[in-house]
């Protein structure tokens, strides 16, 4: 499993058109965030912070619980660190999707949400809550359909209404634990 180090470090590669994190010992992880998507200061270079570390360890054991692969796993949750992060605020994109809740949905930060429209139904998990929004990231390996030309891959995000969403902790797969006697 990887763990996150203070020798980690990200970077806008021009090369590659996208965000990526040094992990050192030449390896490198490219987000799936392109220029256009980031805010400023991901062009700064800046170091892999006590945060990002705290946000990548919350995201993995939430996704630990879901039928990925553990490289998958890790992918996603390297993901949910450099969009929470770097990603440009954006204005809610609920017309993709059906209402879902009469009720006053208001998931946190980790939960899994499910979102549903009239090509498919799919699973995200929340990035960031706002008062009536939340940035979502898909968890699913399938790309989401949101319209006749538009498409979400996995890792991508998405800014949601909180009525269009359902929590879906419940997909979550218990840990087995051994019994010891």
């Amino acid at each position: 499993m990887l763990k996150p180090s203070d020798k980690w470090s990200w970077y806008y590669s021009d090369s590659e058109g996208y965000l990526m994190l040094d992990l050192g010992q030449e390896m490198v992880f490219r987000t799936n965030l392109s220029r256009n998507l980031l805010v400023d200061s991901a062009f700064s270079n800046p170091s892999f912070t006590v945060d990002d570390a705290s946000d990548y360890q919350t995201y993995k054991e939430r996704i630990s619980g879901l039928q990925l692969t553990e490289p998958r796993q890790v992918e996603l949750a390297l993901y949910c660190v450099a969009a929470k992060r770097f990603h440009k605020p954006v204005q809610p994109k609920s017309w993709f999707f059906d209402y879902q809740s009469v009720t006053d949905t208001k998931p946190e930060e980790g939960d899994i949400v499910g979102l549903v429209n009239g090509f498919n139904q799919g699973f995200f998990i929340v990035l960031e809550v706002g008062e009536s929004a939340s940035l979502c990231a898909l968890i699913e390996l399938e790309p989401f359909i949101l319209s006749t030309t538009k498409q979400l891959e996995f890792g991508q995000v998405i800014k949601v209404m909180h009525d269009r969403m359902s929590i879906a902790n419940h997909i979550l797969q218990p840990e087995r634990v051994a019994l010891v006697s």
